[in-house]
């Protein structure tokens, strides 16, 4: 708005102008037309614009800094990590092994250790299920895909099988600016192995059945030294500060 103010003279003598600027941020007339805010008292107004597009510019600009709801520092933190550590984020520190695959055996079953048991084992995408409680917590379920191969030395017989991982994870904050994701290590009681009876036959059924807790044990020490990895324990820390850093440069 443009106020009038009674005539005056500076310090020096020079007569001030009976009229100031105004912000240039409300630029309507009580008849609610516009005028141009740059021009008052038939002078121009330094750091004001005319530009109608410009108006609206430093009102948007107003209004956004007239409109935020503050947080607490302990109420922005949760809010960071929720963002932050998310499902996606979590089973990306599993992208190295899904896909990868390795054998089991062979382990000698039956009488005399006639049967000798192998298994080819495919590590496939993991699926995460994050849960938000006082504590964010993860459940990572990783498919398996496995080929038994029961060599009887007269007859091989190859089937497939399903198989799952089922994992806990759980995200931490750590000195100086690191969000951290502690996964912890299966346990054989961990690894499952769906073994079908409709699906082989009776003979076979036993001696798979004979070597499956040989083959969980030998699937979870494969996967914990898969998370003791250098390159899985680097995916399950995230440098806040150091990310913050490479965004704002490149801002």
């Amino acid at each position: 708005m443009v106020v009038d103010e009674p005539d005056r003279k500076s310090k020096l003598g020079a007569e001030v102008p009976s009229r100031r600027c105004d912000t240039g941020i409300f630029s309507q007339s009580r008849a609610g037309s516009q005028r141009r805010p740059d021009v008052v008292g038939g002078r121009k107004c330094p750091g004001i614009s005319g530009s109608t597009t410009d108006i609206a510019d430093d009102m948007r600009r107003y209004e956004f800094m007239q409109t935020h709801n503050y947080v607490t520092y302990e109420e922005f933190g949760r809010r960071f990590f929720e963002v932050a550590v998310t499902e996606a984020r979590v089973a990306a520190a599993f992208s190295q092994i899904a896909g990868e695959e390795f054998q089991t055996g062979p382990i000698r079953q039956g009488p005399g250790g006639l049967a000798r048991v192998s298994a080819n084992v495919k590590i496939q995408q993991p699926q995460v299920t994050r849960n938000l409680g006082q504590m964010i917590t993860f459940d990572i379920r990783i498919p398996l895909a496995i080929e038994m191969i029961v060599d009887l030395r007269l007859d091989k017989q190859r089937f497939m099988v399903d198989g799952e991982i089922a994992l806990r994870a759980s995200a931490h904050a750590a000195e100086p600016l690191l969000l951290v994701i502690d996964v912890g290590k299966p346990r054989p009681s961990d690894i499952m192995v769906h073994v079908a009876a409709t699906s082989i036959r009776g003979e076979l059924l036993r001696i798979v059945a004979g070597v499956d807790g040989e083959i969980r044990r030998y699937i979870a020490q494969h996967v914990a030294n898969e998370i003791d990895s250098p390159q899985s324990q680097a995916a399950q820390v995230i440098d806040v500060a150091k990310e913050l850093a490479a965004a704002w440069d490149s801002a």
